[in-house]
């Protein structure tokens, strides 16, 4: 009797290994796709900027609008992820925020003026708030013993989805004849995306936790340091998302050469974004890659500033290379700093939340040099001062620092039942 319960053992492993293993295929696609979703709706307004002005009638601050007004919200948001996540559960907010994706899309084919288009950018840009806040905190416990390359796989395909934005909006404008269905095709994408967080996010966790963990994580200096990095940088890439199409349109670029500029800018910052993590996932201190990041950015945005015909392309590639990979490291530099996934999750969602906020300016500052001087140089020679800044005080991400300036909260974290 026990030889045949043995056999029967032995015959349903494979089964169980095989659908375990398709179990983590699925929700390593989940990841891909949701991430593919976060930033069509910021990258397909510069390739259409000439129409978008031509039908709405906004100027160049207008549109930078576009960009300020969902990443404020991504900054502001990210704040309340933690006690969001505590109140619905991370997998419901992130199914309610690609329907609130998927919807603001969709109603940008109905944005007959700036205001509306404005208003939809803040829709769209209230989903991604909530997804960014919660999700980095998904992966770290879904994939523990993989956190940097699957962080590096969700930067990856949230910069391919810049890619994506960038080459769609302006082939679907032409082909359908309305710019607005350039810019609301991503409806679909997020709809998708929906789908299969309902079939394969897994249940949410109950875990024990500190109270007011954002009140704690907020008191302590190393969080405002990982902010103001991550905002230094990141408003980099608002701005070049939002002007590099444009600035290459007022030097005689077509829309839809000018989309392909934008897109090796997005291909590469996807490329970096999960390589870089990859390369870097044996080494625990991660500055050394951080600084090469950085290095590339201040090579693109020199280069876009003295020299923006040398190259064109080759100055995208790097700066894109440099921007992607800084970003998908600054996430894993800020989980790295406590073992507790929850509490890790809350770090990088407050780290986001800052870094937008101060992100949100940058696109807006250049529209206002470039109205002040009629040119965009000013505003790259801003962000090669941003890089250099942020350079020095990546000296300070020892990771022999983590246990001191960032102590795990007093919380046991013991996983209770799923919610």
């Amino acid at each position: 009797m026990r030889i045949g319960n043995s056999i029967n053992k032995r015959e349903h492993m494979p089964t169980l290994e095989a659908r375990g293993v398709l179990q983590r295929a699925a929700m390593i696609a989940t990841v891909a796709l949701i991430g593919l979703n976060l930033r069509p709706f910021i990258t397909s307004i510069g390739p259409l900027a000439g129409n978008i002005h031509e039908h709405t009638g906004l100027g160049l601050q207008g549109m930078a609008l576009l960009t300020l007004v969902p990443m404020l919200l991504m900054g502001v948001l990210a704040f309340v992820g933690p006690a969001l996540e505590g109140k619905t559960g991370a997998r419901r907010a992130v199914i309610l925020a690609l329907l609130v994706i998927c919807a603001g899309c969709a109603l940008r084919m109905l944005a007959g003026s700036g205001w509306t288009l404005i208003l939809t950018a803040a829709i769209v840009g209230l989903g991604v708030a909530v997804v960014q806040a919660v999700f980095p905190g998904i992966i770290k416990r879904e994939f523990a013993r993989h956190v940097s390359p699957m962080m590096g796989l969700y930067s990856a395909m949230l910069m391919g989805g810049g890619a994506l934005g960038a080459l769609a909006s302006p082939a679907v404008a032409a082909a359908t004849g309305n710019w607005a269905m350039g810019l609301a095709c991503f409806s679909l994408l997020a709809l998708a995306a929906t789908a299969l967080a309902v079939a394969f996010l897994p249940a949410d966790v109950r875990t024990s936790r500190a109270r007011n963990m954002a009140r704690t994580l907020l008191a302590r200096p190393r969080t405002w340091l990982l902010m103001a990095c991550f905002g230094l940088v990141n408003g980099g890439y608002s701005s070049v998302v939002a002007w590099l199409a444009p600035a290459y349109q007022e030097q005689g670029w077509s829309a839809s050469a000018s989309a392909g500029l934008l897109a090796t800018l997005a291909a590469s910052q996807a490329f970096a974004a999960l390589t870089l993590p990859i390369l870097a996932r044996k080494q625990q201190d991660r500055r050394l890659w951080l600084w090469l990041t950085l290095t590339m950015q201040a090579i693109g945005f020199a280069g876009l500033a003295l020299a923006p015909h040398l190259a064109p392309h080759a100055l995208a590639a790097i700066l894109g290379a440099g921007l992607g990979g800084c970003f998908a490291l600054s996430l894993i530099v800020a989980l790295d700093h406590l073992p507790d996934p929850a509490q890790a999750g809350a770090l990088a969602a407050l780290m986001q939340g800052g870094g937008f906020i101060i992100a949100a300016v940058p696109a807006w500052l250049v529209a206002a040099l470039h109205d002040l001087t009629s040119s965009y140089t000013a505003g790259w020679l801003w962000h090669l001062a941003c890089a250099s800044l942020v350079a020095i005080l990546t000296q300070r991400f020892a990771p022999k620092s983590y246990a001191s300036t960032m102590p795990p909260l007093a919380t046991s974290g013991a996983m209770l039942k799923p919610a």
